[in-house]
Formats: structure tokens, sequence, C-alpha cells
């Protein structure tokens, strides 16, 4: 279904949702990676593996890299950096020698006790001029693309 009447062969970049939605996530992400680079000495991939490891309690770098999407290489390092900085725990899994799993250590919780109402302040601020029902309708057509887009990777 067309979304506009113009020209089949003319490519708007402005109107093209795969760059929008991309240029979007590139500018909030830097925007916010701001916040806990400077006020917590986070990388924005030591923040992803703080936050899914909050979120979830346990994951190994594999579950973390298909969450997140990140490269081997960059979780490897994150995860490196916060077990070095004793934020998080690793350990072989008992049920598979060559997998670890990662945990929160305490101190990673206590920083994530700060962080977290820090970046939920600044989402708040970012979706301001949004009506809590806009907010809302928002966040419910993102998961029909993401259940389009499941859909048309043949997941």
């Amino acid at each position: 279904m067309p979304i506009d009447d113009a020209a089949p062969t003319s490519f708007d970049l402005d109107r093209f949702l795969p760059y929008r939605l991309n240029s979007l996530a590139d500018r909030i992400s830097q925007a916010l990676a701001r916040l806990y680079e400077t006020r917590h000495d986070l990388s924005v991939a030591q923040w992803r593996v703080l936050a899914w490891l909050h979120h979830r309690e346990q994951l190994t770098a594999k579950q973390i890299r298909e969450a997140t999407r990140m490269d081997k290489a960059r979780v490897s390092r994150a995860v490196q950096a916060l077990e070095d900085r004793g934020l998080i725990r690793r350990r072989p899994s008992p049920e598979d020698q060559r997998r670890h799993e990662l945990r929160l250590t305490e101190a990673g919780l206590a920083l994530l006790e700060e962080l977290i109402p820090e970046a939920r302040a600044w989402e708040a601020e970012l979706v301001a001029p949004l009506s809590v029902e806009e907010y809302r309708q928002l966040l419910e057509l993102m998961s029909k693309l993401e259940g389009q887009l499941e859909r048309l990777e043949g997941g």
C-alpha cells in the first residue's frame, strides 16, 4: 500500500520510514548516552548490558547479543569493562562450562538505582510534547511494526 501519492520512482528520505526511525533512534541513543557517559562513565554498550541484566536478572553474553543486536566483540568488551568495575559477576554455567552466566553485583544494582530514575526522567522530558494517549498509541504502533517485521523476517 503506497504511503503517499508521489511518483513510484521518487524517493524522499524525509518520508521513508526506515530512515526516519533509524535517524531518530540514533539521535535518542546519542543524547541519552551523554547522560550515562558523563554522570556514570558508562558506554552505550555497557548501559545496555546493565539494563538487560536488570530486566532479566541472569543472562549469557549470547542472550545479551540477541536481545540488543550488538555484535559479539562489543558485548564482550562491555562485559569485561563492567566486570572489571565490579558491576557484574561472571561465572561458568552449571549446564555448560563453555557458557558464562552474567549477573549484577550489589554495586551494579546500586548504580542502576541511581541511573534508572535519571533515564526515566530524561525519557519523560523527551516525550513531554505527546499526550498520554499519543504516547500509548506510539508504543502500540511500534509493537505492530515489530510484529510485522518478525513476519517479514520469517520469524
